[in-house]
């Protein structure tokens, strides 16, 4: 059987999506059988405002026409606030329009947002509350944390980094993450997103964050590569990814159902496996 194609919809300034999300997936395969390839479109954008989300959204659709001529199984679209900006619920019809592209050029798949995966993991992970750590200028940050809120999780804290060129996001180093984790207020979050933006890079923080604050902890990249593995049909974990992709939330309620998955329970318990 072919490995499964992996399409991402990127902002052409992403250099992230395409470490990270792959990255997880890589660890699965060491606990896995699955094989996969990853294969990207990119929208123009350098600077992370409003007019120039706008602007690389509109030419979503060319991408996914471009990577369902790879016939790839799903896509990922690797912009979150592009889509928040876009007003409240804009994910689905996202979502919904980009698989209409697919369909129509003969090649269907699913596609998976950055924004619907995070707001669909936080309701999957009975997250009513949580703090978030965001990159974008304040004004784009308070449009996030709307978002989140109209979708009904509420943001106790949060943090704007305040980085307008993209680029400086993804050199933003991920060590960093760990202390401003910590002056967040956590003690009424449910859960702590420690990079609402696929574009900073969070992964190899996640569960020192776990470990240190004692709360479940994820990301843009991690719910995207969660939800990319539920559109394909499979069990949604990944060593080293954080409680979202522990086993605890694979697809399956049991570890029984689960062979091979970390303990599938949905109790919250800190480990320390950094990829």
């Amino acid at each position: 059987m072919r490995p499964y194609r992996i399409g991402q919809i990127v902002p052409s300034s992403n250099v992230t999506m395409e470490t990270e999300v792959p990255a997880i997936f890589r660890a699965r395969e060491t606990v896995a059988p699955e094989r996969f390839t990853f294969h990207s479109s990119r929208m123009r954008m350098k600077r992370v405002s409003k007019r120039e989300l706008a602007a690389m959204d509109a030419d979503s659709a060319r991408c996914a026409a471009e990577l369902s001529d790879a016939d790839v199984d799903v896509l990922g679209y690797a912009c979150l606030v592009a889509i928040m900006s876009a007003g409240y619920g804009y994910h689905g019809e996202s979502e919904r329009t980009l698989a209409k592209v697919t369909e129509d050029n003969g090649a269907p798949a699913p596609v998976v947002t950055s924004a619907g995966a995070l707001v669909s993991a936080l309701h999957l992970m009975g997250a009513k509350s949580i703090a978030v750590v965001c990159p974008y200028m304040r004004p784009l940050t308070e449009t996030v944390v709307n978002y989140i809120r109209h979708e009904g999780v509420e943001v106790v804290d949060y943090t704007a980094l305040e980085i307008p060129d993209n680029l400086d996001v993804a050199a933003h180093d991920p060590k960093k993450l760990v202390p401003i984790a910590h002056a967040l207020n956590t003690d009424d979050a449910d859960a702590i997103v420690l990079s609402a933006c696929v574009q900073m890079p969070s992964l190899a923080s996640i569960e020192i964050v776990e470990q240190e604050l004692g709360k479940p902890v994820l990301s843009a990249s991690i719910a995207t590569a969660h939800h990319l593995m539920r559109a394909l049909d499979l069990l949604a974990f990944a060593p080293g990814a954080g409680t979202l992709l522990s086993g605890a939330y694979a697809g399956r309620p049991t570890a029984e159902d689960n062979p091979g998955v970390p303990d599938a329970t949905r109790t919250f318990r800190p480990r320390r496996h950094l990829l």
